[in-house]
């Protein structure tokens, strides 16, 4: 970390005032600062950086704001419910003080509606939270079934905020059935960009790699997120401790210099046709281990990569892969098993209370009934990941009281 030039950054006297801080992290440094690198944004036209800041910031984290723009990550994502619009509000207040860096930066913003005259409340008001006149990227939030959901009124609506100024690009981000959204996109012809759930555990599989390679011809601009794919508490709880294989990888990488999520981070990069990683990064030292991964010329070497690929299949069990068409299915659609993964994800696993807290409000009010009276053997017997799904269930049950 000497190469990144802020050794004791976190040290900076609490009795600064913000501004204060921000232009103390602005003087130059003995080190040549860094500076994360860019990539075409499908064929769009637009260069973004290699690592995108993942809207987990509020107006008390103001000097992470200015440090990722300095240190050139200037991709910035986030959506009308991260801290319950309170993301949206801190970056309103970052342009206010910092109007000229507005135009430098690409910014991405979602919503959760998938109706016209829902998508058009709530990008005004994004951009009024934002203080800005125009996103560089917009999307649907969570899109299950891009086929049902990118409706001929939704791309109407589009093309219309596009003429109007409002946005640069339109698309949607995924969850879950990534795979399946991401071939409609490619097939539809009026999507510009994605950002879905990819990562060492889903980037050799033969389905993502096709749906890649569709979107790449199609020229659209991919983000992945969730790239360090971690795994839930319930499965260390199955299994009572870290595997070996875990401490071999984790030892084998540090000998190298880097850390084991800082390598997750290099394996989708080794993609050249991910535009961009957007990651959570809520504090200094988060995103200054997350640059010096993006700026590092050290490659993944082959036998790298098999060992992130033996610890994937090791660890299976406890990351859920997002394919709801298996054990959705499986239960007659009876219960969100997809989308309640993802809430024991934030929860339990992450520790992120508000995104589970508003995922949870979005399930039907009979959710603790449907579990209880659902039998989740079969959905268990198909799940590609064998998830002792059941076990998670109970979890969330009793999360629900």
């Amino acid at each position: 970390m000497k190469k990144v030039g802020f050794a004791g950054a976190g040290a900076v006297g609490a009795s600064m005032s913000f501004w204060e801080r921000a232009a103390a992290k602005e003087r130059p440094t003995d080190e040549a600062p860094m500076f994360v690198p860019t990539r075409p944004f499908g064929r769009t036209g637009v260069d973004v950086s290699i690592l995108s800041l993942g809207g987990v910031l509020g107006t008390s984290e103001m000097i992470v704001f200015r440090q990722a723009f300095q240190l050139g990550v200037r991709y910035w994502d986030t959506a009308d419910s991260y801290r319950w619009g309170n993301n949206e509000k801190a970056i309103g207040k970052y342009f206010e003080r910092f109007p000229e860096d507005r135009k430098k930066i690409f910014l991405v913003t979602k919503s959760g509606s998938a109706h016209p005259d829902g998508l058009g409340k709530d990008l005004a008001d994004s951009l009024r939270r934002m203080n800005t006149s125009y996103v560089d990227m917009y999307f649907i939030h969570s899109v299950s079934d891009a086929q049902r959901e990118l409706t001929p009124e939704i791309k109407a609506w589009a093309e219309k905020a596009k003429k109007e100024g409002k946005i640069r690009l339109f698309g949607f981000s995924a969850h879950k059935n990534m795979e399946k959204s991401m071939l409609t996109a490619a097939k539809l012809g009026w999507i510009d960009g994605l950002m879905v759930s990819y990562n060492y555990r889903l980037m050799t599989q033969h389905k993502m790699k096709r749906a890649v390679d569709a979107c790449t011809k199609a020229g659209i601009g991919l983000t992945a997120m969730k790239t360090q794919a971690a795994f839930s508490a319930n499965f260390y709880a199955s299994i009572g401790s870290k595997t070996d294989e875990s401490l071999e990888m984790t030892e084998g990488f540090m000998k190298k210099g880097f850390k084991a999520e800082q390598a997750k981070l290099k394996a989708v990069w080794e993609n050249p046709d991910i535009a961009s990683i957007c990651s959570a990064m809520p504090n200094m030292t988060i995103l200054q281990a997350n640059v010096a991964a993006a700026v590092g010329g050290q490659s993944l070497s082959s036998g790298d990569q098999r060992r992130l690929q033996r610890y994937a299949a090791d660890t299976a069990p406890g990351y859920c892969a997002g394919c709801a068409d298996i054990c959705e299915s499986a239960v007659a659609c009876r219960v969100p098993v997809c989308d309640l993964m993802r809430y024991s994800m934030y929860r339990h696993s992450y520790g992120e209370r508000e995104p589970a807290a508003h995922l949870l409000g979005s399930f039907p009010a009979d959710l603790g009934r449907r579990i209880d009276d659902t039998d989740f053997s079969r959905a268990e017997r198909t799940c590609p990941q064998k998830i002792r799904i059941a076990q998670v269930m109970q979890t969330v049950r009793d999360d629900l009281g």
